[in-house]
């Protein structure tokens, strides 16, 4: 520690620390219930919650290019940009499904609404993007922690949506191809 450091909100900073080390994987078991219970599939789930591990990677390494530290209000931000790219997903997994049930075949379904869902997820990733912007450039009282939160932001919403344009489709075919191969042969089983 070097002189002239705050000991005194060292106490305050513990305690939020290990307050969210409680909350955060409890949000994230809850948010995956309430998926699974929307969904309706343990696997699509699954993929829908991949994005949140991209979503913290990519904030987490625009952090770390900018030299910038992780803080509790950077947490705070990329959780936020995690419940976005869930939803994200959770919006195409539900048009696939909705293909699916109009008589589609998985491969036509994916490629459709990955194609009908582009223009909504980037217009999504962009204005939220936009909006974060004046912080990212501000100057002045708080401009630090400022520009930490919206770099890891901007930086999630950009892996996210990635993520949700060409990785989420992917592996949604992929898993929906599996289960189509697979589930037939399970349920002809005895149990």
């Amino acid at each position: 520690m070097q002189s002239g450091d705050n000991v005194a909100g060292m106490p305050m900073l513990r305690a939020a620390t290990q307050r969210f080390a409680l909350i955060i994987p409890a949000c994230f078991v809850r948010i995956a219930a309430a998926l699974y219970l929307a969904i309706g599939n343990a696997l699509l789930t699954a993929t829908v919650l991949t994005a949140v591990p991209l979503a913290l990677a990519g904030g987490v390494f625009a952090l770390l290019l900018r030299g910038m530290p992780f803080s509790i209000s950077v947490a705070a931000g990329v959780i936020a940009v995690s419940g976005l790219a869930v939803l994200n997903g959770r919006v195409l997994i539900f048009a696939i499904n909705k293909r699916l049930a109009d008589g589609r075949d998985a491969d036509q379904a994916v490629a459709e609404e990955s194609i009908e869902r582009l223009r909504p997820v980037l217009m999504t990733a962009l204005f939220a993007s936009l909006g974060f912007m004046p912080m990212a450039l501000g100057t002045g009282t708080g401009a630090k922690v400022q520009k930490s939160v919206s770099t890891a932001v901007i930086a999630g919403l950009f892996t996210s949506t990635v993520l949700a344009l060409f990785a989420l489709p992917a592996i949604t075919g992929i898993v929906l191809r599996w289960n189509r191969a697979v589930v037939p042969v399970l349920s002809s089983w005895a149990w």
